[in-house]
Parts: structure tokens; sequence; C-alpha cells
């Protein structure tokens, strides 16, 4: 039993075959899976697969990229969508200054918005995180999202600072870089993050694992991403799926 705890099955990259893709996610024994919507578009979209699969659940936020195209009447929107019974968290939200399109101080008030909001309706969060570990941990800290928790979304940093997230409550989630041959941080980070506070996911349609790097992404590829995190540990496969889908249900208050 797996959990592939973030997917954007609502994008236009699965258009032509998101039935298909569904199937061998199933056939790959993926029980669960939270669909991220970030925007306009790919929000209604996360709400309407989850109201249409039992086994798919949503979360809600904006995108740090696009911060700049926020405003009240967004923030209102996350609102009405968190009292979704399928809603189960809100994001992702963060911080990217990978790219330039919002600038930093937009993004951080944007940032700060969310978290609120998040702990006005007692759910809880998930971090996009692109070069701005620091300034991330800054403003949780900041704005207390430990009152809530969260999930450190594809954590692509050190492990030296996985021991503040996990103080404020947060888990560790790793995806496709794990089974890259020559990414050294998050195969260290996976031996490191206690084993009740590791999630597992794909990213979908991005960040393919080994042997599909750069090919389109999908859930049935989270056994590749949980067969080696079980290896770098040496714990048995079964063990690592059941202990991270426990987690999961756990941070998602999904009770089945």
């Amino acid at each position: 039993m797996l959990f592939d705890t973030h997917v954007h099955l609502n994008v236009s990259h699965f258009d032509e075959d998101r039935e298909e893709v569904l199937k061998r996610a199933k056939e790959a024994g993926v029980e669960y899976m939270v669909i991220v919507g970030f925007d306009h578009e790919t929000i209604p979209k996360a709400i309407k697969m989850a109201e249409q699969y039992d086994h798919i659940y949503a979360a809600v936020g904006w995108h740090p990229v696009d911060a700049i195209d926020m405003t009240e009447k967004e923030l209102v929107w996350l609102e009405e969508l968190a009292d979704h019974p399928k809603v189960v968290a809100l994001g992702e939200m963060g911080l990217d200054y990978h790219w330039d399109k919002s600038p930093k101080d937009v993004q951080k008030a944007v940032f700060r918005k969310q978290i609120q909001l998040a702990k006005k309706v007692q759910l809880p969060i998930i971090i996009h995180n692109r070069e701005a570990t620091e300034d991330i941990i800054g403003v949780l800290q900041e704005e207390h999202a430990e009152e809530v928790g969260g999930i450190m979304h594809c954590y692509n940093d050190s492990i030296d600072y996985v021991d503040t997230c996990l103080d404020m409550g947060f888990y560790i989630s790793l995806g496709g870089p794990v089974t890259f041959k020559n990414a050294t941080l998050p195969k260290e980070v996976a031996k490191y993050v206690p084993m009740d506070r590791l999630l597992i996911e794909t990213d979908c349609p991005f960040l393919a694992p080994h042997p599909n790097r750069g090919k389109r992404n999908e859930p049935a590829y989270v056994r590749l991403v949980a067969e080696q995190i079980a290896d770098l540990r040496g714990v048995s496969y079964e063990k690592l799926s059941e202990q991270t889908t426990e987690n999961a249900k756990r941070f998602f208050g999904i009770e089945v």
C-alpha cells in the first residue's frame, strides 16, 4: 500500500490518458493520493477529481511563483474551499527564488497570509521551497506554523535544516530526486528522518525517478521512491510503504 502525497494529475500533461495513469497507479499499489491545486485552473480540477474518486484527496493553495497575481478574492476563495470534506491541506505555498515573476516581498506576504488562513481553518500546510530555505523557516517560525504543522514537500536541502522542521511538527517528503545517482543530499535525508515523520511523493508530472528521469512522472512511480528509501534505510519495502502510508493518513486526518 502506497500513499503519493503530492501529485498534479490536474495539469494538461495528463489530458490524453488520465484514466490510464490512475489505473497504472492502482496496479503499482498506490491506494491514496493528494492532488495539489495551485492556481485558478488547477484548484477546481483538484476538487473535481477528489469528488470523483474515493481514494483521491485535494490540497488547495497559491503557488509562490504566481504570488503577484493573488488578491483578497483568492484568499476568500481558498477559505471557502477549506470547508470541502475532501480538502485535507492548504498548499502548495512557500517561496521560490529561482523564478523572478513575483518579487520576494510579495511572495513572503502571500505566504504569511496563507499560513494565517491555515491557522484560522485548522488545516496543515504544504510547503514549496526553491532556493529559499532560510527565509521559509524564518516565516514559518514567525507565523507559528507549528500550530498546524505541515509538509516540506520534495525536500531538497541538507540535513542541517531537518531538525528545525521536525521541531515545528513538520513532516519531510521525498520524491524522485532521492533515486538520482548523483543526488547525495536527499539520500542523506532519507536515512536521517525519523521513520514516523517520513512521507513519499512523485510531484508528477515533474521529477520522474530513475530510470525514468527526464520523462513524464506519474503516481505509479512513487513505488520506485519507496524502494530506494527502503534500500537506503535497510528496511523492507513493505515496512517502508506501510509506515509512510500510515504517516500520510495521520498527517491529513484521513480515517479509513
